[in-house]
């Protein structure tokens, strides 16, 4: 369930752009924002794009992702 909350007009703006390009509603942005900076504070000697992007990759479905496997080693 949503909560009505006040937020400054120009963050408004910013994450409505960015929530076109990202493709999440505006609410969902922010939310993906406050993911990321709370990751990252608890994170600190992790980049930021890095934060990001281990969130953007927890959230995908398991099943669209393809398992790693690993080359066959030859010998020499």
């Amino acid at each position: 369930m949503g909560m009505p909350v006040r937020i400054d007009k120009l963050l408004y703006e910013q994450a409505k752009t960015e929530s076109k390009i990202e493709h999440r509603t505006i609410a969902g942005q922010i939310e993906f924002w406050a993911m990321v900076g709370r990751a990252a504070l608890d994170n600190p000697d992790l980049p930021v794009s890095f934060v990001a992007e281990s969130l953007l990759a927890l959230s995908e479905a398991r099943d669209s992702l393809t398992p790693f496997t690993p080359r066959k080693m030859t010998k020499n």
